[in-house]
């Protein structure tokens, strides 16, 4: 048990994507990396997990708990690195699951001037070893798969489950996308739930992939391949809340039909605006509350010289857009001519997903209704109609929130 606290309160992080600074010489191979890397910090997150850590050893929440993609490609130097990180702690245990990026996945590279080369993949045995601290806390593990149990309190047990899809020995191929969960980790986390029920304890479930579609237009490789038979595990078993990651962007959707579970995704680390989870149980209820990291109080005197470092979200912020702007849904040839309309459509679509990406995405229908009737929003309709059901998932006129969630147990 990690505390015996009734009220505790612990945080969740997920897609990291940590590269090991010893991996890299910030030379032009890396360079074509970060220009390329979908809205990913890659050049600082040795400073932010290490800020965010000091934070964490300030505030002493009973675990940090992170959801997958801990590297940025598999590579092993960075996980080590990352424990490194994380070593620091001393009243907050870690708690790690891997994501579809961590486990032989062939894309493991370092970066040296103009070169990319090869460098040692993650195997699940070295995952193991390298987070032994966490598994040694566990109260079960699945002897096939890299999942395991932990009791948090005397009324809560959180069951960390492994989702990915991997290799069985270092490769060249790109990482699986997909997740599910095997045969055998079912029965092994039926187990679980079994004992959950005769000790009285309340389940919480993490994992990287996620239990729900959060987008209807955009799902596929998000959502477990055999969700539907953990959904019903969730439903037998009462499980009121799940954690995962995957998706970058911020988004809480459930219970859903018989389903009893809310699922709570919470958006990159590395991406804008460095959110984490602050997570607080008690007798009577679980609360989610979204938070955003300002680590400047947390930054060295040298590091505070940096002007990036000391306008971190700023940064993050232009990584973003410059992402999206790459994927927009205009004609770059027609931004070439400076046209006022399509600058003003391709900004829209750009403050459309930046919004739905960071949780901040709820608007009311007059608003939205006002949007769907502007002469930017039609001209992205005209010019590209293959965006058409997409643009229209990016906004929530409901009273739902993305940002806190609460879920109350009789």
């Amino acid at each position: 048990m990690i505390t015996d606290k009734l009220n505790a309160e612990f945080w969740v992080i997920t897609d990291t994507h940590l590269i090991a600074d010893s991996l890299h010489d910030d030379g032009s191979a890396f360079a074509r990396m970060q220009n390329t890397s979908q809205g990913k910090d890659l050049v600082y997150q040795e400073v932010a997990l290490s800020a965010f850590c000091k934070m964490a050893q300030e505030k002493k929440p009973a675990a940090i708990v992170v959801t997958g993609d801990v590297t940025f490609n598999g590579e092993l130097i960075s996980v080590q690195k990352f424990q490194e990180i994380f070593s620091s702690l001393t009243e907050t245990k870690l708690l790690v699951l891997p994501g579809n990026h961590d486990i032989y996945d062939g894309w493991a590279r370092s970066f040296k001037a103009a070169k990319q080369n090869l460098t040692p993949q993650i195997s699940p045995q070295a995952w193991r070893q390298v987070f032994k601290s966490t598994y040694d806390c566990s109260l079960s593990q699945d002897p096939r798969s890299l999942a395991y149990s932990v009791q948090l309190n005397p009324q809560y047990l959180l069951l960390m489950l492994d989702s990915n899809i991997y290799e069985t020995q270092e490769n060249f191929s790109s990482p699986n996308t997909e997740g599910q969960i095997s045969n055998d980790q079912f029965v092994w986390l039926e187990k679980q739930l079994i004992v959950a029920r005769q000790h009285h304890l309340r389940p919480l479930l993490f994992m990287h992939h996620t239990l729900y579609v959060h987008n209807p237009e955009v799902n596929r490789g998000f959502v477990l391949n055999n969700a539907p038979i953990l959904r019903q595990l969730c439903q037998e078993y009462d499980v009121k809340m799940a954690f995962s990651g995957h998706i970058h962007a911020q988004n809480i959707v459930g219970p859903v039909g018989k389903t009893p579970t809310t699922e709570v995704v919470t958006s990159s680390f590395c991406s804008y605006d460095q959110a984490y989870g602050v997570v607080k149980v008690s007798p009577e209820q679980v609360t989610y509350q979204r938070k955003t990291f300002d680590m400047v109080p947390y930054l060295t005197n040298l590091e505070r010289q940096n002007y990036r470092l000391t306008h971190f979200h700023q940064y993050l912020k232009d990584i973003q857009l410059r992402n999206l702007s790459s994927q927009s849904a205009t004609n770059n040839s027609l931004l070439d001519e400076q046209s006022p309309l399509i600058r003003e459509a391709n900004d829209l679509f750009l403050n459309m997903n930046f919004n739905y990406f960071t949780g901040h995405n709820h608007i009311s229908q007059e608003k939205l209704d006002e949007m769907h009737d502007s002469i930017a929003y039609k001209t992205l309709e005209a010019m590209h109609p293959k965006f058409r059901n997409y643009m229209k998932t990016l906004q929530d006129t409901s009273q739902h929130s993305n940002l806190a969630a609460t879920v109350r147990y009789n």
